[in-house]
């Protein structure tokens, strides 16, 4: 089973280590295995993480969305299940915009724009629910299959029942990246940039669309 906290938008190296859970196999029969997933909901918020962050790929290079949440009471000692999304600030349309300012050129970006934008228009009022719907929404257009549960209880890193795979704290955005192999896949500003590596996974998928699976199976964390 692998451990991994939310996060908003995760970039590739979240889905890569789902992945690798998942078995998906063609014959006569198509065998599948769902990958075990388990998600902390007993932590506290951590600032400057991927909980509220993604990074996407624009016309200047890297860029960093942000989530805005209301800070109250000292955010960091919050549980997550309690972090409010501060939809009091006009973030969103800015946020939409990047978004299709970076990837209305690539290839899938039609295909699955509305939808994503209908989770973000939802407005939720938990950065923790936000953050479950979109993980589900990219496994299901990803095509990976997973069973996936809540943490009961807050276990500290290297404290763990055993059969348990800890990738909490690891996938940080001020952490070097956990993909030990990754070949490019066509991104919209490559020529002009190069390929950037473990971008959000909408980056991923707005670019490689049916084929993020295949790619993500093929990548070694």
């Amino acid at each position: 089973m692998l451990l991994l906290e939310t996060a908003f938008m995760p970039p590739v190296s979240y889905f890569a280590a789902i992945a690798e859970e998942f078995t998906l196999s063609y014959g006569r029969v198509v065998s599948l295995v769902p990958a075990r997933l388990r998600l902390e909901a007993c932590e506290n918020y951590q600032k400057q993480s991927y909980r509220n962050r993604c990074r996407i790929y624009a016309a200047g290079g890297v860029e960093s969305l942000t989530l805005p949440v209301v800070h109250e009471g000292g955010t960091s000692s919050l549980p997550i299940r309690e972090i409010r999304v501060d939809w009091s600030r006009d973030w969103l349309p800015r946020m939409e915009r990047a978004i299709v300012s970076a990837y209305e050129s690539s290839p899938y970006f039609e295909y699955y724009r509305d939808s994503l934008f209908d989770i973000l228009e939802s407005r939720p009022e938990k950065l923790f629910d936000l953050n479950i719907r979109l993980i589900h929404y990219f496994l299901g257009k990803i095509g990976i299959s997973a069973d996936i549960d809540f943490s009961t209880e807050y276990e500290r890193p290297g404290e763990t029942a055993p059969g348990i795979r800890d990738l909490r704290g690891i996938i940080h955005p001020k952490r070097p990246s956990i993909l030990k192999t990754e070949k490019p896949y066509w991104q919209v500003f490559a020529a002009k940039y190069g390929f950037k590596s473990d971008l959000s996974v909408m980056d991923l998928l707005f670019n490689e669309g049916p084929d993020s699976i295949s790619y993500l199976k093929k990548i070694k964390i």
